[in-house]
């Protein structure tokens, strides 16, 4: 089965509060009126979240999703100040959107390993009535809802309409190893593969896949179209075999115009077109039909049988 692929969840957070300040006054024999003494209060614990690229999924997110600071320490007499509390380190993964659920703000997008933003800061300790007349109460933490949204780090994109042959692809060119039938709609989630070339390598992600319409709500590709928004470069997978009756032109065509429904920039990203199952009859003849009507350079490929991977590969990290 593998690990569920969770990419949006909404968690609570609350920062510590600041402890008191301190009302004291020394005495002794010798003092008529007792000086005041009192120490501040420490800090609140602040709540951190922080990109860690040892971490898919926002799955944990779904059973635990209440973070809570610890509050400041105590102050007290002879000017002693409170302890500031340990901050809350929330890992997540790279490539997490943070929003404000009541405000709808982004507040950051965590593209980068071991970047960190602080999402609710603690509250600041009161001051002792050593610096002040009367010694004043700790500040609350602040509390929020947050919406986490996981956009994959990937160089490169497979898309293509479903049985096109994407999960074979990525399982035969890079360590993924992604559920594979002859059934559409295998892969439920999208998934990412490492792929080597000599000393070089780039990450390749495989998005379920794409139907008519998907760009509006059908099927699965509209939940996961947001993952190909980072990549670099698209590998467009077409079944040139018509293997399922379908017109391998046309869906080529009904691919791109998705993808254009979507997003113009996700629409404008440099294509390499793979045509795959050219083991499978009438491959052949739909191979020049399709290299007639789309002036491009294709690769024909057999991601089955290992056939042209290797040049599909080269000619993709050359254009990255």
């Amino acid at each position: 089965m593998g690990i569920p692929f969770v990419d949006e969840v909404k968690i609570f957070v609350k920062a510590g509060n600041g402890a008191n300040g301190c009302n004291s006054h020394y005495r002794d024999k010798y003092t008529r009126f007792g000086k005041p003494n009192g120490g501040d209060g420490g800090r609140g614990a602040d709540i951190i979240l922080l990109a860690d690229r040892n971490i898919y999924t926002l799955l944990d997110f779904q059973y635990n999703r209440h973070f809570k600071g610890k509050h400041g320490g105590n102050a007290s007499s002879n000017n002693k100040t409170g302890r500031n509390a340990e901050p809350v380190v929330i890992r997540i993964p790279v490539g997490t959107v943070i929003s404000d659920v009541k405000t709808g703000c982004v507040l950051r997008d965590l593209k980068e390993e071991g970047e960190q933003v602080i999402v609710a800061l603690g509250g600041k300790g009161g001051l002792g009535n050593i610096k002040i007349p009367e010694a004043t109460p700790g500040d609350p933490g602040e509390e929020k809802e947050l919406l986490l949204s996981l956009k994959l780090i990937a160089q490169v994109g497979l898309v293509g309409f479903p049985n096109a042959g994407k999960s074979t692809l990525i399982s035969n060119v890079s360590n993924a190893r992604p559920q594979i039938a002859t059934y559409p709609f295998t892969t439920k989630f999208p998934v990412l593969g490492v792929v080597k070339r000599g000393e070089s390598e780039f990450v390749i992600a495989d998005i379920p896949g794409l139907i008519k319409g998907s760009s509006g709500g059908r099927g699965l590709g509209d939940k996961f179209l947001k993952h190909i928004e980072r990549t670099k470069i698209l590998i467009h997978v077409v079944d040139i075999s018509g293997f399922e009756g379908r017109d391998p032109l046309e869906d080529y065509k009904a691919i791109n115009q998705e993808l254009k429904d979507y997003s113009k920039i996700v629409a404008r990203k440099l294509q390499v077109i793979a045509l795959n199952k050219m083991d499978l009859e009438g491959a052949k003849e739909n191979l020049k039909r399709f290299k007639k009507a789309v002036k491009q350079e294709v690769f024909p490929i057999s991601a089955l049988n290992k056939q042209g991977l290797k040049e599909l590969v080269d000619a993709v990290a050359e254009k990255i």
